[in-house]
């Protein structure tokens, strides 16, 4: 019996050790794979350098109007970029009137904590107005969140994303680049839908060209500022 104990305590030792390497190769791989991300450019980093205006606290960076508001836009990041690129956009919006909550998201990936917004509401009790906003990747995680919680949000904001669920085209703005061709493929719904001419999908943020994505024959200032007008229309037309 002793001999035969031998070898299995010799196979088990394999199996673990076998085991342990494969968990740290993968292990290994992740971590590489979402420490290679887009960098947020100058432009949007003395945003944040500025302060005018804005609050970081914890994972949040904040953005308030100059005057009092009842509606804000939480807004999640795309797959692996630097939350800080979107602060040009959300500048804008802000000085429009609207709160802009933008969260940085474990790993750079939004999929990692899809219910971020129940945490942005509870610290926020004044506002009464919540919209959902996110682009590529980060778009899809707020459009899950949008439908498994319909009754917390009054309005969804695509940028480079499309409708991944099943919360109401009528309630959704979607705004897209006309040389994103991959996410007008995917639009099968006609409500609410702006699409820029000239522009692409990186351009959205502020983080450089992105790969796979086809260069814009218009500005990202220019391409953003449209953006801007068409959720402000889009709000506008919805607390009427």
């Amino acid at each position: 019996m002793k001999a035969e104990t031998k070898p299995r305590r010799k196979k088990w030792k394999i199996a673990v050790g076998i085991l342990l390497v494969a968990l740290v190769l993968v292990a290994g791989g992740f971590f590489w794979y979402v420490s290679d991300y887009y960098r947020a450019e100058d432009v949007a980093l003395e945003v944040l350098a500025s302060g005018n205006h804005l609050e970081v606290r914890d994972d949040l960076t904040i953005l308030s109007p100059s005057y009092p508001t009842d509606t804000a836009i939480i807004f999640y990041p795309g797959a692996k970029v630097e939350a800080a690129a979107y602060l040009p956009l959300l500048d804008q919006l802000r000085q429009t009137g609207l709160t802009c909550v933008l969260v940085e998201m474990p790993f750079h990936l939004a999929i990692f904590d899809v219910n971020a917004a129940e945490d942005v509401m509870a610290q926020f009790p004044d506002i009464q107005h919540w919209y959902i906003a996110g682009h590529s990747m980060g778009g899809a995680m707020a459009s899950q969140f949008a439908s498994e919680h319909p009754d917390e949000v009054d309005g969804m904001i695509l940028l480079g994303a499309y409708l991944y669920s099943d919360y109401p085209p009528a309630d959704t703005l979607t705004v897209y680049g006309s040389l994103n061709q991959s996410v007008e493929d995917k639009i099968d719904y006609t409500e609410n839908v702006v699409e820029i001419e000239g522009g692409n999908h990186a351009q959205f943020g502020n983080y450089g060209p992105q790969k796979g994505d086809l260069p814009a024959t218009i500005s990202a200032e220019e391409q953003q500022a449209q953006t801007v007008e068409a959720i402000s229309d889009f709000i506008a037309q919805r607390q009427k």
